[in-house]
């Protein structure tokens, strides 16, 4: 929480006109409680009204009192309420730089850490859990920054009437905002498993929203319910046990601080008898040391908000301190096309519990098209996914480059570069819920409107477009929903070809187009030249002899290794575990 607190550091303008207009406030209380006492004394003393020689009466004293009250009060007032809009501005500006480093640290962070942790985790810390900060740091000026002033300014016109008067009164707040803060350990703990429930919730939900076509092809809807409802059941039971401990911790350490009313009336009186003060002191001191039994009492109420926000910012600093696997180097990519190479690459799971590939090498020369071909988890996609980075390997090297430009392992290239260069396209068309022009402009944004045009035609989607309403100004829904399987993977290779990469990765990119369609686009691609204007060389990660057709050359991906590579009639007459694998009959 402190981290989170330090957050005003960037807004130490603001920081330090909000601090002083509760600081004004709050000397504001206590001058005006010394005033009330004085008037109070002049009352008792006959001094506020007096009656002049003409028997006529004198309210001198008592307007100059009622006035002077009444313009601090006013001008409390006037601060107190620049001072709240000014905290509720801070408040939303740091959740907006929480969020913003929330989102950033997401996009930074590497697929294994995507892997590990849910969508409905990472959306909780972004809403619920920066929500709870927020409101945390809004409470702050109120309840922590303008009580430790009331308190001060209590303590210190107690003490100025008398030293016991106010030492005892601070000795009682203390111990009960001390008890405060013992109970908030075990409130962090229960708001912990509430935001891990919560967790479930948004997940559950995420993941009914997005399955939806599923569940509704299986009839699944009131199944899906039932196991929403059951998250949410537990999710309420976890609230209400935290709420049911803060409400039953509150009432003692109120008791402990609402105890220093008794001693002022006691003490207070005593002193009164004495002659050390006046009836006046006595009152101002009543409701000084209200105001401070009602601010501690505040704290009170806002102790499980304080306890929420603790467990929140402690979920999200784990994420923003969470540091990717996968970092970039300052080496760039030689102009000129671009092979690739891999040498005894070995790499696992996350976790390392189940190899993928073990000491697999892939050599595929600069404008060449190869496929990959595999048994269904033979590790075809992480092999695709090394080449960009978006997976490392725990053995072995991942080399991108040219026997004339030399050979680059990628872990000392920079991503950027990496990434513009080389591309990969997966099976699933992910769209985003946008337009068409700017789904494509992903890619380039500085592309022109004429490379925009070539590139659709180059996927063999310029039909789509013209099926849309407002052509490239068309949005597409949420991952593109109003189009189809085929339109959407014609639309991301498309996108794809915006960028002109030097190295295009085609993971099943092409499964839901029909052969003569997929034909084309890969014709188009094989004539394709980089920005550079060298030819592109192509990695198909296929399933579909007709796309294995279209190869210069095929790997044989098996027993998490490239076992075999050729030619298809060539693989077809040596190798019959390939031809299992295309269910192709003996010769």
């Amino acid at each position: 929480m402190w981290r989170c607190l330090a957050l005003y550091r960037l807004m130490p303008g603001r920081f330090a006109l909000t601090a002083g207009l509760f600081v004004l406030v709050n000397v504001g209380v206590a001058l005006q409680q010394w005033m009330i006492g004085r008037a109070v004394n002049d009352v008792e003393a006959g001094r506020a009204v007096t009656r002049a020689a003409d028997g006529t009466l004198d309210w001198t004293v008592a307007l100059h009192w009622l006035l002077a009250i009444a313009g601090i009060a006013a001008a409390r007032s006037v601060l107190q309420y620049f001072g709240g809009i000014m905290s509720l501005v801070i408040g939303q500006d740091l959740l907006t730089i929480l969020r913003d480093r929330i989102l950033a640290q997401v996009q930074r962070l590497d697929l294994a850490y995507h892997w590990q942790h849910g969508v409905g985790e990472i959306v909780t810390r972004t809403t619920r859990d920066a929500d709870k900060v927020r409101d945390a740091l809004i409470n702050f000026w109120r309840q922590v920054f303008e009580s430790a002033l009331v308190l001060i300014a209590t303590v210190g016109l107690l003490i100025w009437y008398h030293p016991w008067l106010g030492i005892v009164p601070l000795v009682m707040t203390l111990a009960g905002l001390a008890l405060f803060v013992t109970q908030t350990d075990r409130l962090v703990w229960l708001d912990r498993a509430v935001g891990e429930a919560y967790d479930q919730v948004n997940q559950e939900l995420s993941e009914g929203v997005n399955g939806v076509r599923v569940i509704k092809s299986f009839g699944l809807e009131a199944q899906r319910v039932d196991i929403f409802s059951a998250h949410v059941g537990l999710f309420m039971t976890q609230a209400r046990t935290a709420l049911a401990y803060a409400a039953s911790r509150i009432p003692l350490p109120q008791t402990v601080v609402a105890l220093s009313h008794v001693w002022i009336l006691a003490f207070g009186a005593h002193l009164v008898q004495q002659g050390n003060i006046g009836i006046g002191e006595l009152v101002a001191s009543l409701l000084v040391a209200n105001m401070l039994v009602f601010r501690i009492e505040g704290i009170g109420r806002v102790m499980q908000v304080f306890a929420d926000a603790r467990s929140s910012a402690a979920r999200i600093w784990e994420l923003l301190d969470a540091e990717p696997e996968i970092t970039g180097a300052t080496a760039r990519l030689p102009d000129g096309a671009l092979g690739v190479r891999l040498q005894d690459v070995c790499i696992s799971t996350p976790g390392g519990h189940t190899p993928i590939l073990e000491d697999c090498s892939l050599d595929v020369a600069p404008g060449e098209i190869v496929a990959v071909i595999g048994s269904t988890g033979a590790g075809k996609s992480t092999l695709a996914g090394l080449l960009p980075r978006l997976l490392d390997a725990q053995l072995g090297a991942v080399l991108i480059g040219s026997p004339t430009g030399g050979w680059h392992d990628v872990r000392t290239l920079d991503l950027d570069d990496l990434r513009r260069r080389v591309h990969v396209v997966p099976q699933e068309s992910f769209l985003f819920s946008d337009t068409l022009e700017a789904n494509l402009r992903l890619a380039r944004p500085d592309a022109t409107h004429a490379e925009l045009l070539e590139a659709l035609e180059l996927a063999s989607a310029s039909e789509v477009l013209e099926r849309l309403e407002h052509g490239l100004q068309t949005r597409l829904g949420d991952r593109g929903v109003t189009l189809s399987g085929g339109q959407r993977q014609r639309i991301s290779l498309a996108r794809a070809l915006v960028a002109r990469p030097a190295v295009l990765v085609l993971d099943d990119a092409t499964s839901a187009l029909d052969a003569l369609t997929e034909r084309r686009v890969l014709d188009n691609i094989r004539r394709l030249k980089d920005t550079r204007g060298q030819h592109i060389t192509v990695l198909l990660i296929a399933s579909k002899l007709s796309t294995i057709l279209l190869a210069d050359r095929v790997c044989l991906l098996a027993r998490r290794r490239i076992v075999a590579e050729g030619s298809h009639h060539a693989l077809a007459a040596v190798s019959a575990e390939y031809r299992d694998l295309l269910g192709m009959d003996r010769k």
